[in-house]
């Protein structure tokens, strides 16, 4: 769908390395990966984002934008 063109991604790592890196040092403590802090990265870059993950007690950590909780939604 990428080579097509009918996907289009709206995040860069290449431009958001030095956001997604401080995030990972802050949340240190949590072994945060590389996945987690670009998930919590677009979080902070699209205000109206939801996350869908079983990763429950690591995104009941995380914020964005220093404070705010993540919108999450967890499978039961």
């Amino acid at each position: 769908m990428l080579q097509m063109g009918d996907l289009e991604l709206a995040f860069s790592i290449d431009e958001q390395i030095g956001k997604v890196l401080e995030l990972t040092r802050k949340y240190r403590d949590q072994r945060m990966d590389l996945a987690d802090a670009c998930v919590v990265r677009m979080c902070e870059l699209f205000d109206d984002s939801r996350v869908y993950t079983v990763d429950k007690t690591d995104f009941l950590v995380y914020r964005r934008k220093t404070r705010q909780p993540i919108p999450c939604v967890f499978p039961d």
